[in-house]
C-alpha cells in the first residue's frame, strides 16, 4: 500500500496511491490526513488496505496523480529524528578533517533531532538565502513509526514501522562547524527537509524490505548528470530497527515520528573511499562525501556546493526502472 498526502491546508489530504503512482483515491472518508491514519492504524489501516487493492483493480473511482500536487506525506509531524546509520560516510568526513573515528561509532549510532514543524514537498524549490552557507543534498531512507513503547527491542522497533519513503535532508554545511563547536548539536544549519511524494508500507515492497532495509539503489541526479547510485541496502551499518530502538531508549516515541537513516553511503570495491559515477563507482548522496575524497586524494575540495538554479533529483528504482516512492525533484531557490 502506498500512502501520499496532497497539497490541503498545513496537513494535506490523506490519498492512497496505486502500485504504478498513476493514479489516486481520496482516503479522506477513513482519515482525514495521514498522522490521523497513524494515530488511529489498528482501525483503519485495513479499510485503507482495501481501498488500495479497489484501486488498483480499477474498480472505485480513480484521479491521475501528479507528484507536483503532493506535498510531504506528512506536512509536518510530532518528531522527526535522524541517524547515521552508514558509518562510512561519519569515517569519511571525520578523516577530511583529520579526526579520528572512535570505536563507539561502530556500535551506538548517532542520532539528532531535527525540525518537523513544516517539511517540503517533492517538487518544492530548496529555500537559500546565502549561497556562502555551503547548501548540500543528502539523499537518505526514511521510516515512519506506530507508537513505540519506551525501551523496545530491535524486534519490536521493526514491528513499529508503519511506512518507508525517502528524504532530502538539506544541511548548510557552513554553518555546521560554528554550530558543533558550541557543543550543543545543529540548529540553523538543518533547515527544512523534503520527502518523497509517496511512502510504502513495508510489507509491499517485498523482498526490497529486509532485515530493516531497504535493499535498492538510491538514485541522485545533480544538474542532471548522475551522481549517486548507492545500495541502501549496502555499508548499512544499523538498520532501521537498531535505530528506532535507540530513539526509544529513554524516551516511548508517538505514533508518526520519522526517523532517517542518514547519508546514505557505500565503500569502494577495495574497502576504500567509492568513486564517482562516472569513473565507474557508485558515486555519493551528498556533496559533503565527494569534496572530502576530494580533499583526502587532493589536499582541497574541487566540487561545490549548490548554488541557485541547480536541481537535485532523488528516487529509487523498481526492477523495470520505474521509481518506487516517486521522485524528489528540487531546484535551489527556486
Amino acid at each position: 500500500m502506498k500512502l501520499a498526502s496532497l497539497k490541503n491546508g498545513r496537513d494535506g489530504k490523506l490519498v492512497v496511491v496505486s502500485s504504478d503512482l498513476a493514479w489516486y483515491a481520496g482516503a479522506d472518508m477513513i482519515a482525514p490526513t495521514l498522522q490521523a491514519a497513524l494515530d488511529n492504524w489498528d482501525a483503519v489501516e485495513a479499510d485503507l488496505r482495501n481501498l488500495a487493492t479497489d484501486l488498483d483493480h480499477e474498480v472505485i473511482p480513480r484521479e491521475r496523480f501528479h507528484e507536483r500536487f503532493a506535498a510531504a506525506p506528512l506536512p509536518r509531524a510530532y518528531q522527526w529524528a535522524d541517524g547515521s546509520a552508514y558509518v562510512n560516510h561519519v569515517a569519511l568526513v571525520r578523516q577530511a578533517r583529520g579526526a579520528e573515528l572512535p570505536d563507539s561509532f561502530w556500535h551506538d549510532p548517532l542520532m539528532y533531532q531535527g525540525g518537523s514543524d513544516g517539511f517540503l514537498g517533492p517538487r518544492d524549490p530548496i529555500p537559500l538565502a546565502d549561497e556562502s552557507w555551503g547548501c548540500d543534498l543528502e539523499g537518505e531512507v526514511v521510516v515512519v513509526t506506530g507508537d513505540v513503547p519506551l525501551g523496545a527491542s530491535r524486534e519490536e522497533a521493526l514491528a513499529a514501522i508503519r511506512l518507508v519513503g525517502l528524504t532530502n535532508d538539506v544541511s548548510l554545511r557552513n554553518l555546521i562547524p560554528g554550530e558543533l563547536a558550541k557543543g550543543f548539536g545543529f540548529f540553523q544549519s538543518k533547515p527544512a527537509s523534503a520527502f518523497s511524494p509517496v511512502f510504502a508500507t513495508p510489507d509491499s515492497l517485498g523482498d526490497w524490505w529486509k532485515d530493516g532495509k531497504l535493499q535498492r539503489k538510491l538514485m541522485v541526479d545533480v544538474n542532471g548528470q548522475p551522481f549517486g547510485r548507492a545500495d541502501a541496502g549496502v555499508d548499512m551499518t544499523f538498520d532501521f530497527g537498531t535505530l528506532v530502538a535507540h530513539a526509544a531508549k529513554t524516551r516511548k516515541l508517538g505514533a508518526g515520528t520519522i526517523i532517517g537513516s542518514g547519508t546514505v553511503s557505500n565503500r569502494g570495491e577495495d574497502g576504500g573511499p567509492g568513486k564517482p559515477v562516472s569513473e565507474g563507482g557508485v558515486g555519493y548522496s551528498c556533496l559533503a562525501e565527494i569534496r572530502t575524497i576530494e580533499t583526502i586524494r587532493g589536499g582541497a575540495p574541487v566540487t561545490p556546493f549548490l548554488k541557485k538554479g541547480d536541481t537535485v533529483r532523488i528516487w529509487a528504482e523498481d526492477d523495470k526502472h520505474h521509481p518506487i516512492f516517486g521522485v524528489i525533484e528540487q531546484t535551489v531557490g527556486g
